[in-house]
């Protein structure tokens, strides 16, 4: 993958010497956005770095899992996961997308996707696949742009039972 550079910063696959700035962005994603991820604030801080650093080291490469960060040389600022979907070969999933408050509107969302579209498809995946929180019309918008459409599906939300995911999907 190269790495492609968006407004100061630059946007590519996570390597394990990002695991401390990893878990920086991973607690700010956790308190900024609650109900977009699956863990609380407190469970991540709880979570030893060496947890953190195997979790970022496994990532780092190989085509079933994969993080993709932007990174303007100090903080991270925005993260993008990807991984293999289970019951379907040709869709990547993708995951815990954030982006810092003041780095949103710079383009970042779509370099993040952009990154986890050319994996996917490097991976022999052609399909992209996420999932949003129904009501978060700010996110489903700026998917939208990114040419994802939603596909009529509701899930349960994995954590909160009174709320509802809708699916999205686009070529990657």
């Amino acid at each position: 993958m190269t790495s492609a550079p968006t407004t100061t910063t630059t946007v590519r696959r996570v390597r394990p010497s990002d695991a401390a700035r990893m878990r920086a962005l991973r607690l700010e994603m956790l308190a900024d956005t609650p109900l977009a991820f699956l863990e609380t604030v407190a469970e991540a801080a709880a979570r030893p770095h060496a947890d953190y650093a195997a979790r970022i080291a496994a990532v780092s490469h190989g085509d079933h899992n994969a993080q993709f960060v932007a990174d303007p040389g100090g903080r991270l600022v925005g993260h993008a996961g990807g991984t293999a979907a289970p019951d379907e070969p040709g869709l990547t999933l993708i995951y815990a997308v954030y982006i810092t408050p003041a780095w949103r509107g710079r383009g970042l969302l779509g370099a993040l996707v952009d990154e986890v579209a050319a994996w996917s498809r490097a991976c022999g995946r052609p399909e992209l696949m996420l999932e949003v929180v129904v009501g978060n019309d700010r996110a489903c918008r700026a998917y939208e742009k990114l040419g994802f459409v939603d596909t009529g599906v509701r899930v349960p939300h994995p954590r909160i039972p009174a709320l509802y995911e809708l699916q999205m999907r686009r070529p990657a």
